[in-house]
């Protein structure tokens, strides 16, 4: 598979990504935070599990990874969240929503750091101007960052860290399957059940709508969206990926408008324009040729070979 392919594979994520918003609406709101990150995370473990039975096993070999593989799964999955909500609970969601949403830039920059990648001046450039159309999209309702919600800013920063390290990270043990994320997000299911009692009391659905939004996050959002993510980001172009992350909170206020709980606005329109023309840029090929020919090259033999060799296992 090229890596325009796993792209594109990676893209459905922020797709998937863009009906968050909607479908939490379709919750009702009254869900406990933990409760409805252990119930997303249960059905997105049972859908990877049905994946397992209907190929005649139950996934334990799937289990089988390094230390260093679960570190990344479990810290990435379970850390991001928990800091998330923990962050909502100190500080107003707004100002949460624009630091915790610097996890694009920060794939974009630390994955200069990965073996065989480089950044360019492009992924910047895209990346800076879909930033700023986030930015203007989730924080034209902002009242301004205060000292006094110093603490909140710092976790929500630590979110955004914990999951563009956890992007990054993941194009370090590409041999380590797809399949395997199903066990990540069924340690993290158990994490935040534990939480949930711990902290919150319970709550559950109370009509056909609610049970719609729960089950459409946990076979969207947090199900489908994590496998395709993990896919796309070990084997696709990493950098444009996430540049194009910056199109989730515009495809979520688009579908809030179509579904009638919201209104277009000049900042809207703005934002749009801004986040289509970074994921362009940062999409421009400064030498297709060469890349190509790169990618033909290396498909030939060598570290490509062995890790499709690893991914086959």
């Amino acid at each position: 598979m090229t890596t325009a392919t796993a792209t594109w594979i990676g893209s459905i994520s922020v797709l998937l990504w863009g009906t968050l918003a909607l479908l939490t609406k379709l919750t009702g709101g009254h869900i406990p935070e933990f409760q409805l990150m252990a119930m997303t995370f249960t059905i997105a473990f049972l859908l990877m599990l049905a994946r397992w039975l209907r190929a005649g096993h139950t996934g334990i070999r799937f289990a089988r990874q390094s230390a260093f593989a679960w570190c990344i799964g479990v810290i990435g999955l379970f850390g991001y969240h928990f800091a998330y909500f923990k962050a909502m609970t100190l500080a107003p969601a707004v100002e949460v929503s624009l630091l915790a949403y610097l996890w694009p830039l920060f794939i974009v920059l630390f994955s200069a750091l990965l073996p065989g990648e480089s950044l360019r001046p492009q992924h910047i450039a895209g990346a800076v101007m879909a930033l700023v159309g986030c930015w203007l999209l989730i924080g034209r309702n902002i009242s301004g960052f205060s000292a006094e919600n110093l603490d909140g800013y710092l976790v929500a920063f630590a979110c955004a860290l914990m999951w563009s390290s956890y992007s990054v990270l993941s194009r370090l043990v590409k041999s380590v399957p797809t399949d395997a994320v199903g066990w990540f997000c069924g340690v993290t299911a158990v994490l935040a059940w534990v939480c949930h009692l711990m902290w919150e009391p319970t709550v559950w659905p109370s009509n056909g709508s609610q049970w719609v939004g729960v089950i459409g996050l946990g076979l969207g959002p947090v199900g489908i969206a994590f496998f395709t993510w993990d896919y796309g980001v070990k084997h696709g172009n990493i950098q444009l990926l996430g540049t194009l992350a910056y199109s989730a909170p515009l495809i979520s206020v688009v579908l809030l408008i179509a579904a009638g709980f919201g209104e277009a606005t000049v900042a809207v329109v703005g934002a749009s324009i801004l986040i289509v023309v970074g994921s362009l840029t940062a999409g421009m090929n400064e030498n297709p040729r060469g890349s190509e020919a790169e990618e033909i090259k290396n498909s030939k033999g060598g570290l490509y070979s062995v890790l499709n060799s690893d991914d086959k296992t």
